[in-house]
């Protein structure tokens, strides 16, 4: 095999392992918060903040949801974000938890 040859596969072989790199990435910075997992039980999290149990959760007020919340990090009108809350995860827009603070 010439020296052309092997760079040639080794150059092949770094650009598939960075695409590599960026798609599982990309996915993982992409998962949703799940509402069991331990953290977001631990802060009521609801997917859904139209379904939040009021009796459990005096602090709910009507139309609070991670959209207007002082932690989301998201653009206007984006359907989820990141929460420093929840790092490497999204929340809904539409989510709840009883960390919400309204945004300023």
């Amino acid at each position: 095999m010439s020296s052309n040859s092997s760079r040639r596969v080794f150059m092949m072989q770094v650009a598939t392992a960075a695409s590599t790199l960026v798609v599982a990435s990309e996915a993982s910075a992409q998962a949703m918060v799940d509402e069991k997992d331990p953290q977001a039980a631990g802060l009521a999290y609801k997917a859904d903040g139209t379904k939040v149990d009021k009796a459990k959760n005096p602090k709910f007020v009507a139309g609070s949801n991670c959209a207007n919340c002082a932690l989301f990090q998201a653009k206007a009108g984006a359907a989820a974000g990141a929460c420093p809350l929840f790092a490497g995860k999204q929340v809904a827009a539409k989510a709840w938890c009883s960390a919400w603070a309204k945004k300023a």
